[in-house]
C-alpha cells in the first residue's frame, strides 16, 4: 500500500471519527478537528511538503468559515514573525562579516583535552542561539567548523563521530535559550497571548530558557562522550590549529578584528542587550530587530547587501509558521481545544502528575511530527486550555511542553539538524544505531530535567506552576 493510499485511509478515518465521538461540540469544533486530524496525517505519512500542508489546511479553516481570512493573513504580520525576519537578516550580517566563524575558532584553539574540546564547543554552540535565529540555520553554519574539527583530529573516529553528535544536539537543546532559538517558541507565545492574553517576553524567556539550555546542553554533550569514546580517546590530548578552521570556513582568524566584525560585534551586543532590557525601556524586540537588520544592511554601517541578507530568509519556515499560528487560534476560538482537552485531561490530577504527563508526550511527539513548529501548533493549545481547568498556570505547562519538545534526536529524519549531520560525507559520522542508543539515556534524562526545571527551578524565576 503506497504511502497516499495510507495517508488518504487514515485521513478518511480521523474524519469519520470526528463526525461520530464528537459529541457537545459546534460545527466549528468539529471542522478544526477534521482539519487538524488530516493536517497530521499528512505530515506524518506523506512526503508532501509541510508548508503546503499548513496552507491548505488554513484555507480549508478560511472557506468554511472557522477562520476569519483577516486572522488569517494577519497572522503574518504577527511582531514575532517580524521579529524571526530581521534577526535572520542580522545573523546574514554577522555571519557575511565573519565574526561567527572568529569567535569560534578562537574559543575552540583553546582545547587541550577532548572533553575539554567537547565542552568549549558545546559553550560556543549555546551562545550562538542568541546570534543565529533557528536550529537548521545554525547547523548549516556549524557544518564548517565541524569539518575543520574533523580534519585536525583525522585518525581519531571515535572522537569525530562524537562531535559529529554533539554539534546537532546542543543545538537542538540550547534553542530554549534564547525566543528566536526556534520558530516553535513564537508560536508558543503567540498562541499563549491569544488564549490568557499572558506574553512571555524576551527577557522573561532568556531568563527561563538559558540555565536549562546550559544544563541540558553540557549533560548531552558529557554523554556523549562517555557513549561514544574510551579513556583512552579521552587521555590523549589534542591541539586544534586555528588556521584549520579559517581554511574551512575561508575566513581569517588570526590578527585584530576588521571593520565590519568590529561593527557587527557592536551591532549584535546593542541588539541582544535591548532585547533584554525590554521591561526597562518597552520597546518591543521586533522593533528593535528591526532597526538592527536596517542598520546590518545600511551603507558604511553594515556588512551586507539587503538583498543578499533577504535571500537567506527561510521564507518557506516562516509562511508555515503564521499558518500553523493561525491554525492554533482556529483551534481555541471554535472550541475545539477545550473540548479535546477536556477529553484528554477530563479527571483530576495533581499538578506535578499534569507537567509529568505534558513534558512526557512533548519529548515523544518528534516520532509523529518531525516539525517542531507543527508539534506546538498541536500541542500548545491543548495544553493551554486543559492547564487552565486542572488548576495549573497555562504559561508554565506551555512553556514546559515547548522545552521538552527540544528533544528529537531518536531518528535521522527527526530534525533538520540531525538529518544535516548525518548526511556529512567528508568526515566519520553517527549512525542511526547512535542515535537510538543516544536516545534512550538522553530521552529521560531531558524530560526529568524539564520536569525538575518545571517544579523547582523556573517557579524562584518568575513562572509558577
Amino acid at each position: 500500500m503506497t504511502r497516499t493510499m495510507i495517508a488518504a485511509l487514515l485521513s478518511a478515518l480521523a474524519v469519520t471519527a470526528v463526525v461520530i465521538w464528537t459529541k457537545g461540540l459546534g460545527l466549528h469544533g468539529k471542522i478544526t478537528l477534521a482539519v487538524f486530524g488530516v493536517a497530521t496525517v499528512l505530515w506524518v505519512v506523506t512526503k508532501l511538503d509541510d508548508t503546503l500542508v499548513a496552507l491548505g489546511a488554513g484555507l480549508v479553516l478560511v472557506v468554511s468559515g472557522v477562520l476569519p481570512a483577516d486572522t488569517f493573513f494577519g497572522a503574518l504580520g504577527e511582531p514575532t514573525v517580524w521579529l524571526l525576519i530581521c534577526a535572520f537578516v542580522i545573523a546574514a550580517g554577522v555571519s557575511a562579516s565573519g565574526l561567527a566563524a572568529r569567535c569560534t575558532a578562537w574559543l575552540v584553539s583553546r582545547a587541550r583535552t577532548v572533553r575539554r574540546l567537547v565542552h568549549l564547543t558545546t559553550a560556543a554552540l549555546v551562545v550562538s542561539a542568541f546570534a543565529i535565529p533557528a536550529t537548521s540555520g545554525r547547523a548549516a553554519l556549524a557544518v564548517p567548523v565541524f569539518l575543520a574539527l574533523a580534519k585536525v583530529l583525522e585518525g581519531r573516529r571515535r572522537v569525530v563521530v562524537a562531535l559529529a553528535l554533539v554539534f546537532p544536539s546542543v543545538i537542538l537543546l540550547s534553542a530554549v535559550a534564547s525566543l528566536i532559538g526556534a520558530g516553535a517558541h513564537l508560536i508558543t507565545v503567540e498562541m499563549l497571548f491569544q488564549a490568557t492574553g499572558e506574553r512571555i517576553g524576551f527577557a522573561h524567556w532568556l531568563l527561563l530558557g538559558l540555565p536549562l539550555a546550559v544544563v541540558s546542553s553540557h549533560l548531552a554533550a558529557e554523554l556523549v562522550l562517555l557513549m561514544v569514546t574510551r579513556r583512552a580517546d579521552r587521555r590523549e590530548p589534542v591541539s586544534v590549529d586555528a588556521g584549520a578552521v579559517s581554511e574551512a570556513t575561508g575566513v581569517s582568524v588570526s590578527g585584530p578584528l576588521d571593520g565590519a566584525q568590529r561593527r557587527s560585534a557592536v551591532l549584535l551586543c546593542v541588539v541582544v542587550l535591548l532585547w533584554c532590557a525590554e521591561p526597562l525601556h518597552g520597546v518591543s524586540p521586533a522593533v528593535v530587530a528591526f532597526v538592527g537588520a536596517v542598520l546590518t544592511a545600511a551603507p558604511k554601517a553594515g556588512t551586507i547587501t539587503m538583498n543578499k541578507a533577504l535571500a537567506t530568509v527561510p521564507w518557506a519556515m516562516l509562511m508555515f509558521m503564521a499558518a500553523t499560528m493561525a491554525m492554533g487560534v482556529a483551534m481555541t476560538t471554535s472550541g475545539a481545544a477545550a473540548w479535546l482537552g477536556g477529553g484528554l485531561f477530563g479527571f483530576r490530577v495533581a499538578e506535578w502528575q499534569f507537567l509529568a504527563a505534558v513534558i512526557g508526550v512533548s519529548t515523544l511527539a518528534h516520532l509523529l511530527l518531525q516539525s517542531r513548529s507543527a508539534r506546538s501548533s498541536v500541542l500548545v493549545p491543548l495544553v493551554v486550555t486543559a492547564a487552565a481547568g486542572i488548576g495549573v498556570s497555562p504559561a508554565a505547562a506551555a512553556f514546559a511542553s515547548t522545552a521538552a519538545a527540544g528533544f528529537c534526536h531518536t531518528l535521522p529524519a527527526s530534525a533538520k539538524p540531525v538529518a544535516l549531520f548525518h548526511r556529512i560525507e567528508e568526515a566519520p559520522t553517527y549512525t542511526s544505531r547512535h542515535l537510538l542508543a543516544l536516545s534512550a539515556v538522553l530521552a529521560p534524562l531531558t524530560a526529568g530535567l524539564v520536569l525538575l526545571f518545571a517544579l523547582t527551578i523556573w517557579p524562584v524565576l518568575g513562572l509558577p506552576y
